[in-house]
């Protein structure tokens, strides 16, 4: 069980660090800069590392006090939350929040929603990530992520959603197939200037050709250009710079608008999977229940 004197260093500790003196953490605290020195001392020797370098003319912490301090914060984080939960008394969304997104699928779709949510959840603080990579749910403390594609198995810990999965289709600019013709088969395609998706590793991603139901080929193409972002990738379509295989989701609005066309729409097939993860120990909270029926709406 975890003492009263032990969470007493903690909150010293971690006052001491973002005032970045004894003498002006003492002050919040309301004790003598004596007490606090002493306090962060104790802690200290508990930890057997040093927290804070000591010079005559500043404080500042040790790489073992930065990791510290950054895990000091994310529990007096959830204490918080706990207690507002509790108080709150209702399943009322409160506190904070940490949800990861995919970046041009979370800017897209996801944050419409989520900004609509935050208004009418005025106690809810989220902290929204934008990224492709993999997130540790539980080492980076996040409640909820959107993943496109992933595991065929996740890890007991990860509670899990399906959304769908992505479908993908051929599409061109008016104005380059004015000037290049528009294919009507998969062979004359092939003759066209293809805009590839650039992976992570800088290698292009195949473009999946569906041929029988069930049957897709991933056929690798020598790409007039490779392009390493979803918007940019877009934005060369729409520039007349070739033809590429795009995800519905990410083009419905350029097509509907007539910036984009369709090309072959029977070579349609299906992309990544779309999927809601969260910490399974986290389910139950009214911030990630909430956020995952909202999340449920989400369209691919």
């Amino acid at each position: 069980m975890m003492s009263a004197e032990r969470l007493k260093g903690i909150e010293t500790f971690v006052a001491t660090a973002a005032a970045g003196s004894f003498t002006a953490a003492a002050a919040r605290l309301h004790l003598t800069s004596s007490a606090v020195s002493k306090s962060v001392a104790r802690l200290e020797d508990r930890l057997g590392n040093r927290l804070f370098e000591r010079t005559t003319r500043r404080l500042a912490l040790t790489d073992a006090g930065v990791a510290f301090y950054s895990t000091c914060l994310r529990v007096l984080a959830d204490l918080e939350e706990a207690e507002a939960v509790l108080a709150a008394q209702r399943r009322e969304p409160v506190g904070r929040l940490r949800l990861d997104v995919p970046t041009t699928f979370g800017r897209l779709r996801v944050w419409p929603l989520l900004l609509r949510f935050a208004q009418q959840h005025r106690q809810l603080r989220p902290h929204v990530t934008f990224t492709d990579r993999f997130v540790d749910l539980l080492e980076e403390g996040v409640d909820v992520a959107v993943r496109i594609g992933g595991p065929d198995h996740w890890p007991a810990s990860v509670g899990h959603r399906s959304l769908g999965r992505e479908r993908l289709i051929f599409c061109a600019s008016p104005d380059y197939l004015a000037k290049r013709g528009t294919p009507l088969s998969l062979a004359e395609l092939a003759r066209h200037d293809a805009l590839l998706y650039g992976k992570a590793d800088g290698m292009p991603s195949p473009w999946l050709i569906a041929h029988a139901p069930g049957a897709v080929e991933r056929r690798t193409m020598e790409g007039r250009m490779t392009i390493g972002n979803a918007e940019a990738l877009v934005a060369a379509v729409k520039a007349g710079c070739g033809v590429a295989q795009l995800a519905t989701w990410l083009v419905s609005g350029e097509i509907e608008r007539g910036e984009l066309v369709p090309i072959l729409p029977e070579l349609t097939t299906e992309g990544l999977p779309l999927n809601l993860i969260w910490p399974v120990g986290r389910q139950l909270l009214p911030k990630v229940d909430a956020m995952l029926e909202l999340l449920a709406e989400l369209q691919i």
